[in-house]
């Protein structure tokens, strides 16, 4: 195998406890070992993007704005903690949206691939460097229908998904993932 380069990870319920439409600080909560998975692959200088997608922008339960403050606060303290963050991607758009800016089919929502696509493109990678972990089927697509190495954890949506998914790996959190993916790599 190929050494990985960069990894996507999903968001909630990858990094942080899923509950319906995080975006106030408040409710941001870390899942164990979120940090030092983060902070092996920084040590490994691995590159992180967070991707996720943001459909409670689409249906109105909070502004593109909010969802930048959640996102400065992350990345902050990722900062504080010397994990490493390349950037934060996200879909703010869902085909039933109220929002009408936001209310569409796109190319960039889990499980279609344009937020990754545009990264491979800038960055030069080769899709055999790349992995992807994440807790629901669509990120799990999203990392198939381009050849990603790819993880379903157990936390957040995962269990719903472990007994029909195609992903390479499962693993119970994104710790025992990222160790695995630094193992075999």
């Amino acid at each position: 195998m190929k050494k990985i380069k960069a990894v996507f990870i999903d968001r909630d319920g990858t990094l942080n406890y899923e509950k319906e439409y995080v975006y106030k600080i408040d409710d941001f909560e870390l899942l164990p070992g979120a940090i030092e998975a983060l902070k092996l692959l920084t040590d490994s200088n691995t590159k992180i993007y967070i991707i996720t997608n943001q459909a409670g922008i689409a249906r109105g339960y909070f502004t593109e704005e909010q969802f930048h403050e959640l996102t400065r606060y992350m990345i902050s303290y990722f900062e504080k903690m010397e994990c490493k963050i390349e950037d934060v991607l996200y879909c703010p758009h869902h085909p039933e949206g109220v929002v009408p800016e936001y209310t569409q089919k796109c190319l960039c929502r889990k499980p279609n691939t344009k937020l990754i696509e545009d990264v491979i493109e800038t960055e030069g990678f080769d899709v055999n460097e790349i992995a992807l972990i994440g807790d629901k089927d669509t990120d799990i697509e999203a990392g198939l229908k381009l050849g990603l190495t790819t993880y379903l954890v157990l936390t957040g949506y995962g269990r719903e998904y472990q007994d029909d998914t195609r992903a390479d790996y499962i693993k119970p959190d994104i710790l025992s993932a990222v160790k695995h993916l630094l193992e075999i790599r």
